[in-house]
């Protein structure tokens, strides 16, 4: 008997279905696509559900306060949170902290940064290439060590080795040394350059002929900066006074260098000492909660933006660029420009130089109590000196320190950097298209996450097995902290390869497949030899950024994983400042050559880069 077959028709469900697959399986683009919609769900999506399960699930030791049997579900840790009877001082307390620190920080720094960037773009002022330079340069030195620099000066003598300023005849207050005033001190010399970067890049844009009529009209230099400069820089300046009220709430060195030592406590440090010794399912709470407060935050900057009047500075005319002429005002702006860079950056490091070269704070400024030992002295030497350590070019921590660190930035900003240029392509390839979108909104979930907050979202991932040993436990394990320094930097890194993808025309690839060239071998010779120079300049920034982290792999480093930012932390801890300071200076001195390479070898903009 025979088999009666049924043709299929045209538009039937099932071929059309069949032929889809068979469109994303059998073209290299769309399996690109596929692949890379997957990696970042993984990587993004997937943690952020398992922090979620883990404020729900009780562990042994939540299971024996709630009596209850562990890995039941539960609202325990939440009602402990934030009702319980240690509500107040674990939660309301540091999140009014939070937000004190971080509206001072921003309130301090945004007018700053805006001012420096109006002076170095917009105005005659003297030295302007070298100063712009310096300003960048002291962004570039880590918040952490700013926080070592404060402690260095203004130490005082209770129940630490006081600092320079003791030892100048002023024993400073703890509300000086410690607390509020100086978190929000440091983090503002250091946040300041949201604003600058940002307002330098918009400013860059307006074509200075608007100023020029209003100039000739009569306005005056006051009328024209708030009439018609900010206005047309507002989107820059809010922006940036968002990331720094965000960054500055999430911010944990800071506050661990300069908070923990008088009880003063923000979201960030209960987070980590929840997590590191008490009860992970509090911290990761306070994780969702901080990373709900920073959603918030920048969501609040987009409804902002979206919907006030637009002012274009870009248009089909051209544009040119004059200087606003201070006049009288020339040489008081430079010398207050120079004021804050002997602030920001001088003095810090200078304080450092003269720490570093201490056989120990205890003994002062006193002659007799400088020595090199702190760089090069032997361990032998140092049983007569009270830190028991080597100096540090001969000491096994250090070139540990020094070689993960330089491990961590360089592998780190390869894979940030290459994943970069490949989301780039697609979103620029898939503008408009749905693919194209869920890129960009999946690789932008990580830049809302404050950074210890972010270690958190994968410390509840990887702490232990999942699902039956298929999700493998990696705490403690250098992978993890690579991972999470890789995923972080996703964003900056996808939307440098953005500009770059940006600037191939799809002509060229166009070309290439009409002379037989398939989708690699265009990727290979035609995509990746032009965004060469975007990649390096994307890589050394990145390297930058990871090598000086220490907020974003504070909860998951170790000793033998240990960074400078982890040694430096750990010298500390111990009270051995000396030392302390010595690698602090190192970690200045890799992150300005690091910086000096990228921007005259590699052309890198740290400015357009970021704004």
């Amino acid at each position: 008997m025979s088999k009666t077959f049924k043709v299929p028709q045209k538009g039937d469900p099932g071929t059309r279905l069949k032929n889809q697959i068979k469109g994303v399986l059998f073209n290299p683009f769309n399996l690109l696509t596929l692949i890379a919609i997957v990696a970042l769900i993984v990587l993004v999506v997937f943690p952020l559900i398992s922090l979620i399960k883990e404020t729900l699930v009780l562990d042994s030791v939540a299971a024996r306060r709630a009596k209850a049997e562990e890995g039941t579900w539960s609202l325990y840790y939440w009602q402990y949170l934030l009702t319980g009877r240690m509500a107040k001082s674990m939660f309301w307390s540091p999140l009014q902290n939070s937000l004190v620190v971080s509206f001072f920080s921003a309130l301090i720094a945004v007018p700053m940064g805006a001012i420096l960037a109006w002076l170095m773009v917009r105005s005659d002022i003297p030295g302007k290439r070298i100063l712009s330079f310096l300003i960048v340069i002291a962004y570039m030195t880590p918040s952490w060590c700013k926080a070592q620099a404060w402690l260095s000066i203004f130490r005082n003598n209770s129940g630490s080795y006081p600092g320079i300023l003791y030892w100048l005849g002023w024993n400073v207050p703890d509300w000086i040394a410690y607390g509020p005033v100086a978190i929000v001190c440091v983090l503002a010399i250091h946040y300041y350059a949201f604003t600058y970067i940002m307002l330098a890049g918009s400013l860059g844009t307006i074509n200075s002929e608007l100023e020029e009529m209003a100039l000739i009209q009569g306005a005056s230099k006051k009328t024209i900066v708030l009439k018609i400069t900010l206005p047309l820089v507002m989107p820059a300046f809010l922006s940036a006074t968002i990331m720094t009220l965000s960054k500055a709430m999430g911010g944990y060195s800071v506050a661990s260098y300069l908070g923990t030592r008088v009880k003063y406590h923000t979201l960030s440090t209960r987070l980590h000492d929840q997590i590191s010794s008490g009860m992970p399912g509090v911290g990761y709470a306070i994780a969702i909660l901080m990373i709900l407060m920073s959603a918030t935050f920048i969501f609040a900057n987009d409804r902002i933006i979206g919907t006030r009047k637009s002012y274009s500075t870009i248009n089909g005319k051209g544009g040119r660029s004059v200087d606003l002429m201070l006049g009288k005002w020339r040489t008081p702006m430079f010398i207050l420009v120079c004021l804050f860079l002997l602030i920001a950056l001088i003095i810090p490091i200078v304080s450092l130089i003269i720490e570093s070269l201490q056989i120990t704070p205890a003994n002062g400024l006193r002659p007799d109590n400088f020595t090199l030992h702190n760089w090069i002295g032997r361990e032998e030497d140092s049983y007569q000196m009270i830190n028991f350590e080597p100096g540090l070019f001969r000491n096994v921590k250090f070139t540990r320190a020094v070689l993960n660190t330089v491990k961590l930035g360089v592998l780190g900003a390869i894979i940030a950097s290459f994943m970069g240029q490949l989301f780039g392509y697609i979103s620029v390839r898939g503008r408009g298209k749905w693919y194209g979108k869920v890129i960009d909104q999946l690789v932008f979930i990580p830049y809302m996450i404050p950074a210890v907050t972010f270690s958190a979202v994968y410390v509840a991932m990887f702490i232990q097995p999942k699902l039956g040993g298929l999700i493998p436990s990696l705490y403690g394990k250098f992978i993890l902290i690579l991972l999470i320094c890789t995923v972080k930097y996703f964003p900056y890194a996808s939307k440098a390869g953005s500009s770059t993808m940006m600037q191939i025309s799809s002509e060229l690839e166009e070309a290439g497949s009409i002379n037989g060239a398939g989708f690699f071998r265009r990727l290979l010779f035609i995509i990746f030899p032009i965004a060469k120079n975007g990649f390096m300049s994307g890589f050394i920034l990145t390297f930058i950024s990871i090598a000086k982290e220490f907020d974003l792999i504070s909860l998951v480093i170790n000793d033998r994983t240990a960074t400078l930012s982890y040694l430096t932390f750990t010298y500390t801890s111990m009270s051995i400042y000396p030392l302390a300071a010595a690698s602090s200076l190192v970690m200045i001195f890799l992150i300005s050559v690091c910086y000096l390479i990228a921007k005259y070898l590699f052309k890198a903009d740290m400015i357009k880069s970021m704004s």
